[in-house]
């Protein structure tokens, strides 16, 4: 049986967007997790589940985030994990080391990806679904020398009307890509 799953408002990450994000994570075994404005704590969750020995480190801002991550990691049995109450940008400049990222929560976006750089992340992934913060995630990370790609990720979900299938469509994703060159790491 699966255990009930906490829910924030903003949240949680559609399960489209979190397959593409997850694979462009391209996290490996042992690696330091962040997540960014973790809201359910869901995406790590998910990484948890295909890579071994991940550490996290889930923060957020809103204490409601927390407690619904809190909760969702008990449920979901998740171990090697650090839950921090806080904004972003100062709680992982405290931090020795990052390996991955993923953004979720946009506020204070250049400062978090200057944090997320001078920890030497090794991979970036920001979903955003305001153009304003598509093009300054895309520019400010141009600056950093570590923009890859966008991808914008538009889902339908099927329901019924009247005894057929009709499609609705989700709000696009913006998949915003960065990582330091071999060499940089």
């Amino acid at each position: 049986m699966m255990p009930e799953f906490i829910n924030v408002s903003g949240g949680p990450t559609k399960p489209e967007a979190l397959a593409v994000s997850l694979f462009k994570l391209n996290a490996k075994a042992g690696d330091v997790f962040a997540d960014v404005g973790c809201g359910t704590g869901l995406v790590s969750i998910e990484l948890s589940k295909i890579v071994p020995d991940l550490k996290i480190i889930a923060i957020d801002a809103r204490e409601e985030a927390i407690n619904a991550t809190t909760q969702n990691f008990k449920s979901f049995n998740i171990k090697n994990s650090q839950i921090i109450l806080g904004e972003s940008s100062s709680v992982i400049n405290n931090l020795e080391k990052i390996d991955c990222a993923f953004v979720g929560g946009t506020k204070n976006i250049t400062e978090v990806l200057n944090s997320l750089f001078k920890c030497k992340a090794r991979s970036i992934v920001v979903n955003a679904v305001r153009i304003e913060t598509v093009v300054c995630v895309i520019n400010h990370m141009k600056k950093l020398g570590i923009y890859d790609e966008t991808v914008l990720l538009s889902a339908s979900r099927g329901y019924d009307l009247m005894g057929e299938t009709m499609f609705k469509p989700e709000n696009p994703v913006f998949i915003i890509c960065g990582s330091r060159k071999e060499k940089e790491v």
